[in-house]
């Protein structure tokens, strides 16, 4: 069982050999020592776990081809044996059911992306630096972990790197401490955590703040290349708005802060990551020409980060939400309506093959455009059923509900049908479990709310610590 109540699976059926549902990890301590020019990473992990419901005679972590130095459980040495990204531990003695026990590993060596169906993902050498982009199975790549979604923990993140470099971090800043001429980042997330949400960024950046800190709400901040700084103003100058449209719409904002990165190199598309959002130089054009991926990265804060999905296959229960805030943002803020780009996404899987099940996609769909799409047609098809007031009451509860938990399609469709009278089992049955595209539906009356006001301007400010930056992203 997990944080809401739910049952999780034994596996994740689309990346069987990723995680091990017999334990879990309530923490995380990572120590961290990355040198960028010859991208070298050693570190040392604790983690803080609970046995399942039978004794571990064994369990295993998930962590790539590095040079592993010592393990620990419990602070003596087991047996371990370590290849195939798999670090497959013996304890010295069988661990208790229930029990609470610790592990410890240290391991060093080059970082790199991991294999996956879409190329390598994961750590990411720069010219200048590191990001790390994980989703669905690239956290391996830089730590031990238990990889899989639905096994959530805290973190504490420390980072000793040379002192031109800004480390930025999912969380709150604890410290940051220089010594000669290497400088220490110590970040906080006290919020469970999924260990493909994990971020980690390290570059030389100027450090904005977005709004006006005197004014109250979420602190936000960004990182930024300075010769991006001019377009990025613009670009982002309605992120606080959206910030507040979305606590209106969603609920308050789940974490202690928000912050966002630009990398000086092209990225295939922006990413998410617990408190943390990753964009590429690609993304700020100066014209507001990528706002909607501002909005749909935000949204997934609430949607994915906070109410995350037990495995993958419920994949579309982050995606969906989050491409039906890019148009509800549009609405609020003066552009086209929901209704008219649900009819224009419509339009465009009318045109494609209707093959997919959207509560059930399969490994090699789960990441197709029709299901970002067909998830946010969802969802306006539940707003049009169920109206306005019952719609945004519904997703306020349902982002409520299972702040921090762990979720999955049939828990949403019995959450959705509390909301009205009428049964739902038909419209949700049509367009999550068939393939064949269901007819657009009415639109939703007009809604009674006014235009989302513009609020104050950008309000940006540098900090006392900006510095210059140049991070590039491979191709390929």
């Amino acid at each position: 069982m997990n944080g809401s109540g739910q049952k999780t699976p034994a596996s994740d059926p689309y990346f069987p050999a990723n995680g091990d549902p017999r334990y879990r990890v309530h923490r995380y301590e990572l120590a961290l020592d990355y040198r960028p020019a010859p991208n070298r990473l050693a570190g040392t992990a604790r983690l803080s776990a609970i046995a399942g419901r039978a004794p571990l005679t064994e369990f295993a972590l998930n962590l790539a081809a590095f040079k592993v130095g010592r393990v620990l459980v419990n602070g003596r040495a087991p047996y371990y044996a370590h290849r195939g990204g798999k670090l497959r531990v013996k304890p010295a003695k069988p661990l208790p059911a229930g029990a609470a026990f610790t592990v410890e590993v240290q391991w060093a060596g080059n970082p790199k992306p991991v294999n996956s169906p879409w190329g390598g993902i994961g750590w990411e050498e720069l010219t200048d630096g590191a990001l790390v982009a994980s989703q669905p199975v690239g956290a391996p790549s830089w730590y031990p972990c238990n990889d899989r979604p639905a096994d959530k923990a805290s973190y504490h993140i420390s980072v000793n790197t040379p002192s031109a470099y800004t480390v930025v971090a999912g969380g709150r800043l604890l410290t940051r401490t220089t010594r000669a001429s290497t400088t220490t980042w110590v970040y906080e997330q006290p919020a469970p955590t999924s260990s493909y949400l994990v971020g980690l960024s390290i570059g030389m950046y100027q450090t904005v703040l977005l709004g006006d800190p005197g004014l109250g709400g979420v602190p936000q901040s960004a990182h930024v290349p300075a010769h991006l700084l001019p377009r990025f103003s613009r670009d982002f100058a309605r992120q606080p708005a959206m910030m507040r449209l979305f606590e209106e719409l969603f609920g308050p904002y789940p974490f202690g802060e928000y912050a966002v990165v630009v990398a000086d190199e092209e990225l295939d598309v922006p990413v998410e990551a617990q408190g943390l959002s990753l964009f590429g130089a690609n993304h700020v054009d100066g014209v507001r020409g990528f706002e909607r991926l501002i909005a749909h990265e935000l949204a997934h804060q609430w949607f994915g980060n906070s109410v995350t999905i037990a495995d993958w296959r419920h994949i579309w229960l982050n995606e969906g939400f989050a491409k039906y805030a890019e148009w509800l943002w549009s609405e609020r803020s003066g552009g086209r309506t929901a209704h008219d780009l649900a009819a224009a996404a419509h339009r465009l899987l009318a045109s494609q093959p209707q093959d997919l099940r959207l509560a059930d996609p399969g490994r090699k769909l789960m990441f197709d455009d029709r299901l970002y799409q067909r998830g946010g047609l969802t969802v306006h098809a539940l707003r049009c059923a169920l109206g306005d007031g019952a719609f945004f009451r519904m997703l306020r509860d349902w982002a409520s509900a299972h702040r921090h938990g762990v979720v999955t399609t049939d828990a949403f469709c019995a959450h959705a049908g509390r909301y009205t009278t009428e049964p739902l089992d038909g419209l949700l049955t049509a367009w999550l479990h068939t393939p064949a595209l269901p007819p657009l539906p009415a639109p939703p009356a007009a809604p009674d709310r006014p235009p989302l006001p513009p609020g104050p301007g950008p309000g940006h400010r540098l900090t006392a610590e900006t510095r210059a930056a140049s991070t590039r992203r491979p191709s390929g």
